[in-house]
């Protein structure tokens, strides 16, 4: 426990996903796998809506830096985690706590941004199709995609500065795996009472907006798939938003049960298991997602291996 004030605080210490030390090297192993497999996934993303031909639409633009998010997402928390499971001191910088947590709220934002954007994408592509690629042009997606990051951006600095503005003069040790708003606020000895609003008011409002973006997107793909009188020519429709159902599903699922559970049953174990899920879990499931159920991006794949075969071949 460190007893002090801030001015003399420079480190944090983590209590991690779990206390006891025989769970340590098993959990290093398991998240290892799982950032193993994020990284590979939407790295296997960018790349290929990159340099495929066939996956230059406003769809795979948005896939493409929803891919750097959740890339993003997961880098800003899985290597500090891991280094702290093999070390006995879980500790991290004063500063580099204040980096995590900005990094954190960053790309979490966007991500709840980004998927609303892909929900806009899908309701123009299927209830206009005819008027897509003027509504949604190239200047439309890069300025879409730049307000996502913007306002993101902002949002973390007005939290983070907020939240690392109160005095931390009673402890210095997080109960949590990474340096979230909830834990850090109660380790303060200043009144709380602004930052934890500020904190709510911003999170309510970015859920409520961006469910809201989704959900009269989806309300308006349905009527018009409904309208459709061939089955095959329903099921066409509903397939290109099949992957982004899913994903909108467990994401606002995780955030819905993270923040609308009653107070009652709140509690920093509870907040551990959610953020497990959407700081490490959704991003290594993003790209399986959207690859075992995209068959374009499983075509691209395809082509990408074979032109790779073909060039050994010929060295």
């Amino acid at each position: 426990m460190f007893q002090g004030n801030i001015s003399h605080l420079t480190t944090f210490v983590l209590i991690g996903v779990s206390e006891h030390p025989e769970l340590q090297l098993p959990l290093f192993f398991i998240f290892f796998a799982i950032y193993g497999v994020t990284v590979t996934g939407n790295m296997g993303i960018i790349t290929l809506t990159s340099i495929d031909s066939q996956l230059q639409t406003p769809m795979y633009f948005f896939l493409r830096h929803l891919a750097i998010i959740n890339l993003g997402n997961s880098t800003v928390i899985a290597p500090q985690m891991l280094v702290n499971f093999l070390l006995e001191k879980k500790t991290i910088s004063y500063y580099g706590c204040i980096i995590q947590h900005a990094g954190f709220i960053v790309f979490i934002v966007a991500e709840t941004f980004m998927l609303a954007v892909m929900a806009y994408d899908r309701y123009v592509a299927i209830c206009n199709p005819l008027l897509y690629m003027v509504v949604v042009s190239r200047k439309v997606c890069i300025l879409l995609v730049a307000l996502t990051y913007i306002y993101s951006f902002s949002t973390s600095v007005t939290i983070t500065s907020y939240v690392f503005s109160m005095s931390y003069c009673s402890s210095n040790v997080i109960n949590h795996f990474y340096c979230d708003n909830i834990p850090l606020l109660a380790l303060s000895c200043s009144a709380t009472h602004i930052p934890e609003t500020i904190v709510y008011i911003c999170a309510a409002t970015n859920l409520f907006i961006s469910m809201t973006i989704v959900l009269v997107s989806y309300f308006q793909i349905i009527l018009a798939i409904l309208r459709i009188r061939s089955a095959a020519g329903r099921w066409k429709a509903f397939s290109t938003c099949a992957s982004h159902i899913t994903a909108v599903t467990v994401f606002y699922g995780t955030l819905l049960f993270m923040y609308v559970q009653p107070q009652s049953n709140h509690s920093l174990d509870t907040d551990k298991v959610a953020s497990v899920f959407y700081t490490l879990v959704i991003p290594m499931l993003n790209p399986m997602i959207y690859s075992l159920r995209n068959k374009d991006v499983k075509e691209a794949l395809r082509r990408v291996l074979t032109n790779l075969c073909q060039t050994f071949k010929n060295i």
